[in-house]
């Protein structure tokens, strides 16, 4: 046997052996990750001390659930409905990043985080995320449209960072997400999704009374001063440029976001938003 074939039959069995080593290192730091790889993360089950607690204040993982964000402490709460009808406290998350200050977001690329209420729906989830899971807040909502507001991908997701965009961690995204996922098997078409600069309270009100939204603050306070009071997320709708809360009748027709409330709505003037 020649030296040149003795050499090239080794370096072919080095190369044999390199490739085989690549591939078991592969599986193995795959296996580390996580249990849950691809596109089976957003089936990740509910942890048994959340589900516990669920129980514990009357509800269950099929139950309608209401999401609240405030910016200035950074928290997200989770509210589930119990077996009395009234929603319930669930869980609180910390917000490890959101973007810009306080106030509405007004234009694409202006790296602020929205505000207002919003509706998720099944075809806002996303199991596919590049942060790990996330949903789409639904901006430009009708309200945000009756201003001019544009903006797209707007989310709550992982990964600890954010451009415009409410950022939980990864295990604070899991629970949220797996808690939408079972409310949507329930049988519940969408859950409330309520972002706000502050908890609405009149102490607030008044720390903030120079801010140019005030106006538009106020406004959203009206939800938040009913949902805090029924303990019922509120039915919402827009007229006149101006959100309005618990005034239309079962089955009446969507209003004109920009056009005059009717009569028996008070008039608010929307100039300041």
């Amino acid at each position: 046997m020649s030296q040149f074939t003795m050499v090239n039959r080794m370096y072919t069995t080095l190369g044999r052996a390199l490739r085989i080593a690549c591939a078991i290192l592969v599986a193995i730091s795959l296996a580390a990750c996580s249990q849950f790889v691809g596109d089976n993360r957003q089936n990740v089950p509910l942890p048994k001390a959340l589900v516990d607690r669920m129980t514990a204040i009357g509800s269950s993982p099929s139950e309608p659930m209401v999401v609240r964000l405030f910016k200035q402490t950074s928290e997200l709460e989770v509210w589930k409905r119990t077996t009395s009808g009234s929603y319930a406290l669930l869980k609180t998350y910390e917000i490890c990043k959101w973007s810009g200050a306080l106030g509405p977001k007004v234009r694409e690329g202006d790296y602020q985080s929205p505000e207002g209420f919003y509706d998720v729906t099944p075809g806002l989830m996303n199991p596919k995320s590049s942060y790990w899971l996330s949903f789409n807040v639904g901006f430009p909502n009708k309200f945000d449209q009756a201003w001019g507001r544009t903006g797209t991908n707007l989310m709550i997701h992982g990964d600890c960072k954010s451009v415009g965009c409410y950022a939980m961690t990864d295990e604070g995204i899991k629970e949220i997400y797996a808690m939408a996922r079972e409310t949507f098997k329930g049988g519940n078409r969408s859950f409330q999704l309520q972002l706000l600069p502050f908890r609405m309270s009149e102490a607030n009100m008044v720390a903030n009374a120079g801010s140019p939204h005030l106006a538009f603050w106020t406004n959203l306070k009206e939800g938040t001063d009913a949902f805090e009071a029924t303990r019922q997320p509120p039915s919402w709708d827009v007229c006149e440029r101006r959100y309005i809360f618990n005034k239309a009748a079962p089955g009446s027709q969507p209003l004109d976001p920009s056009g005059a409330c009717p009569v028996s709505m008070s008039t608010f003037q929307a100039a300041a938003f």
